[in-house]
């Protein structure tokens, strides 16, 4: 389970980069993260690998569950992960990262979407 601290720091931070480069994603992001964590998202691995693209990086706001097989070349991006998921996922094509990495990683948010 995240610290609540983290979490309000990662908030924070999209916030700011929300600002800073000009990107309603990280602004759109922290506010799913703000909300109530039973109305956080949830989705499954096939529902990530039936609307992604090729070379598309998905935001999970919430978890990511196993069900399913990533069958494309993504990258996914969540607050949380199963262990099945993430057992698939480190086996896989898939990379997996953390929010505050994807925000490190890519601040313009460049073939990034919110999935869930």
């Amino acid at each position: 389970m995240k610290d609540n601290n983290e979490l309000q720091g990662l908030i924070d931070e999209l916030k700011k980069q929300s600002s800073v480069q000009k990107v309603k994603l990280w602004n759109r992001l922290a506010s799913e993260l703000s909300g109530p964590t039973r109305q956080r998202r949830v989705v499954n691995l096939y529902k990530i690998d039936k609307f992604a693209k090729d070379e598309e990086t998905i935001i999970v706001p919430g978890k990511v569950l196993g069900t399913g097989e990533i069958t494309r070349k993504i990258s996914i991006a969540a607050y949380n992960y199963s262990s099945q998921a993430l057992e698939k996922l480190q086996n896989g094509k898939c990379k997996v990262m953390t929010i505050s990495e994807i925000l490190k990683e890519n601040p313009k948010a460049k073939k990034v979407r919110i999935l869930g």
